[in-house]
């Protein structure tokens, strides 16, 4: 239990009873594995941020990104127009060399004759074109050609490739299942000196895992011990902190005991992190023994900390407990905020307690907390979760008038909604309406709403969001997925 001597007696008591109540949850929560009722909730906000930042670029064509960071040679600062234009119509023109490579004839001399200025965008841009073309057919060629491109590129005057190209080369290599070429990728990255960050890590975990390598990724990364992961002190907390991310539970656990082997001692972060993990393996006992041990180590709670407690207490419908202790988070001078919130009224409304939902939300906006697009989206899911469609429907009017705009996940779950009331025409309109403002549908936008139609039997209906969906030129490489697609 954390001592009376560290935390003083008003925290020793405040935590001393939320350990009590939470220990009798161990029953109620889990069955042995983490398996989620409903649809995923806040997790898909959080992991959603890195799926679409693991290579700099989303999958839909979105080049943006991109020049936010220009390579080396490349012009920093205010970028005209003009000069985005030229860069693309030359990327344009590479690809179409590329494309032309094989017996015969090889691309080198004629890219070396076209007298293009190589920067990283290009390089960037290039990259991408290869990227976003790549299926079950041509993967052989692509890696191949952006291998040509890749090394061709890094040859040239004034241009010297950054950590960001390595990693889109590395991404290719990773979608055409070369894994000993991306390998060699990273070795050749650390043998000129470059930083291998967090996200050379998830890549190869990513690829590697679905292979399973991934524990051996992790070993390698463990004995190198010269990569840079700021703002971590040492790189055990960032593996550590990247398996989190990518829901890798057991290989946390191999990782701490190997940390503790080589003789790092856990700080707050690593004690939270390996409680998630506890707790998301359905070890409740040995979450509240870390939570003894990190107080008698002489470490106090941090925001995440508390998070983390009143996910548990909300999962566990523990509505007064959690009440509790947010009032003893004011005490010791945390303020909740928006977040804390939001993840117990998650919580709750995972354990299927709606009005306790609907009571912190008052509770959060009487604190000052004003409600955001993810506090509201977790509120309507669980209303629609519950098939209390005119509740959610309210919400997402009072959402907007409120000045927080829908995102991809408000309008899922409003979909969705809309589908299980088999208000099918109301559905494919606010597809339309997210559009309009500018709001891309995912891949699991139009999975719903087909999947849906299709069990319904409006099957020309299904057909017709396909067919907008490819017009649109959005996830055509996933066509044979979602023509498979079957709504459970």
């Amino acid at each position: 239990m954390f001592s009376v001597a560290l935390l003083g007696p008003r925290i020793f008591k405040g935590l001393s009873c939320f350990c009590v109540i939470s220990r009798n949850l161990c029953s109620r929560i889990f069955n042995g594995d983490d398996v989620e009722n409903g649809f995923g909730r806040i997790e898909d906000f959080l992991n959603e941020s890195w799926k679409s930042s693991n290579v700099g670029y989303d999958m839909e064509g979105t080049t943006s990104a991109m020049y936010d960071s220009l390579g080396s040679s490349g012009v920093k600062g205010d970028l005209g127009q003009g000069f985005i234009d030229e860069v693309k119509s030359d990327a344009e023109r590479i690809l179409e060399i590329l494309h032309q490579d094989g017996p015969g004839f090889d691309a080198k001399p004629v890219l070396s004759e076209l007298g293009v200025k190589v920067s990283g965008l290009l390089v960037r841009e290039v990259l991408f074109g290869i990227l976003k073309t790549i299926n079950y057919g041509n993967k052989n060629r692509c890696a191949k050609l952006g291998y040509k491109f890749f090394v061709w590129s890094g040859e040239q005057e004034n241009y010297k490739h950054t950590t960001d190209t390595y990693h889109m080369m590395m991404k290719i290599f990773a979608e055409t299942e070369e894994l000993k070429a991306m390998w060699r990728l990273v070795d050749e990255m650390i043998e000129k000196g470059y930083p291998t960050t967090a996200r050379t890590f998830n890549i190869l975990i990513c690829t590697c895992g679905a292979a399973g390598l991934a524990r051996k990724v992790v070993e390698r990364f463990i004995r190198s011990k010269n990569f840079s992961y700021r703002p971590f002190k040492h790189s055990f907390n960032a593996i550590l902190h990247s398996l989190l991310t990518l829901n890798q539970y057991k290989l946390i656990e191999w990782v701490y005991q190997q940390m503790l082997v080589d003789g790092h001692s856990p700080d707050v972060l690593t004690y939270n992190i390996i409680m998630c993990a506890k707790f998301r393996l359905g070890k409740l006992d040995q979450f509240h023994g870390l939570l003894d041990e990190m107080g008698r180590t002489g470490f106090s709670p941090d925001l995440h900390t508390y998070n983390l407690l009143l996910h548990v207490l909300g999962k566990g419908d523990k509505p007064l407990a959690a009440l509790k202790l947010l009032n003893h988070m004011n005490e010791v001078g945390f303020d909740p905020s928006v977040l804390h919130f939001t993840t117990l009224i998650d919580g709750l409304s995972r354990a299927g307690n709606l009005e306790a939902c609907h009571y912190f939300f008052d509770e959060m906006i009487k604190h000052g907390c004003v409600p955001d697009v993810v506090c509201y989206t977790v509120m309507i899911t669980g209303y629609i979760v519950a098939g209390q469609f005119n509740k959610a429907h309210e919400l997402f009017t009072e959402m907007i008038n409120k000045g927080q705009l829908p995102n991809v996940f408000t309008y899922n779950s409003m979909i969705r909604g809309l589908c299980m009331d088999r208000k099918f025409d109301e559905a494919y309109l606010m597809l339309k309406e997210m559009e309009s403002k500018g709001c891309n549908p995912n891949f699991l936008v139009y999975t719903t709403l087909v999947g849906y139609l299709r069990n319904a039997g409006r099957l020309s209906e299904a057909h017709e969001v396909i067919r907008h969906m490819v017009e649109k030129g959005q996830y055509t490489h996933l066509l044979s997925k979602i023509r498979r697609y079957r709504r459970c």
